[in-house]
């Protein structure tokens, strides 16, 4: 039986806990692992710009007594010189995964839909899951159980808060969306589908960040993303110690990175005492790992 993991809906609440607990074990026990992944081996096929995903997946498995292979779309002529299927056939002969990140999340859907070889969405523009699975490890690291814990969003509605959105409506935390005015009305018709008792949406920073556990961000344009006039819209919705000061006492803040510094954050808060935005990135490469150990396991 083939699994993958395109979006973070398509799981039940059970299996996510499992890959956040292994990622738990794992990070505890690293070196136990050695030989997990021995004689098994993934493709990556980037066809946009990766530090932290590509590494974290690449050094994760090698950790583990795996392979990974860098695929580039313009070598191995993909969906040019040969159909996806006979592709995805031909790679399946090699390798046990293909993990891949593009602009098109509707083609990584139809490549899972072929059931040929397990898919991992490694960013799309619909959503970023591998992101925020690994994010809620790292909330419940530092702050405990997600119960009664108020989330915080503060930015675009984007990739990445989508897939927050998805993990929302599955484990039911507290999770409040800052979104300026213009750009919460045009996704409107999107943002009601999802409306429910612990997610609320408003435009109002102060407001939105009070009592908040944990306040997210991220940059206000996303990668290829070329409407420099939506940053217009973001004028004085920068995370500064002012902003944190809103926040419970004990809050932190995490950023899913790159940061562009002075806009959407300040350095005095990513480089502060709340910042958790590095133990944010070492965390990726335990959920990859949880997250490919799920998917080489799974059984129905």
């Amino acid at each position: 039986m083939i699994k993958h993991f395109v979006d973070i809906k398509d799981f039940k609440k059970n299996e996510l806990n499992s890959i956040i607990l292994k990622a738990k074990s794992f990070k505890k026990n690293i070196s136990k692992n050695a030989k997990l992944f021995n004689n098994k081996s993934i493709g990556l096929l980037f066809e946009k710009q990766s530090t932290r995903t590509r590494v974290s997946f690449n050094i994760g498995v090698q950790k583990f007594g795996g392979n990974a292979i860098e695929l580039y779309p313009e070598s191995i002529g993909f969906g040019k010189r040969e159909s996806d299927k006979d592709i995805l056939m031909t790679l399946s002969q090699y390798i046990d995964c293909l993990v891949i990140r593009n602009d098109n999340h509707e083609k990584i859907k139809c490549l899972s839909d072929l059931n040929i070889i397990p898919i991992v969405n490694a960013l799309s523009n619909q959503s970023h899951p591998c992101q925020i699975i690994s994010d809620l490890f790292t909330i419940k690291e530092r702050l405990g159980s997600l119960i009664n814990k108020k989330i915080c969003w503060i930015g675009d509605y984007n990739n990445v808060l989508r897939s927050l959105i998805e993990a929302q409506q599955i484990f039911c935390f507290k999770l409040t969306a800052i979104i300026p005015k213009k750009i919460l009305q045009h996704n409107n018709s999107e943002i009601l589908i999802f409306k429910n008792k612990n997610l609320k949406f408003t435009s109002d920073l102060k407001e939105g960040v009070s009592g908040g556990d944990c306040l997210m961000t991220d940059v206000w344009l996303s990668m290829g993303e070329k409407d420099t006039k939506k940053k217009s819209n973001f004028k004085n919705y920068t995370i500064d110690n002012s902003i944190m000061s809103f926040a419970k006492k004990g809050a932190i803040f995490m950023h899913c990175l790159p940061a562009h510094r002075g806009e959407e954050v300040s350095d005095e808060v990513i480089d502060g005492s709340k910042s958790v935005v590095w133990e944010q990135a070492q965390n990726r490469m335990y959920v990859q790992q949880a997250i490919l150990n799920f998917i080489f396991n799974y059984k129905k």
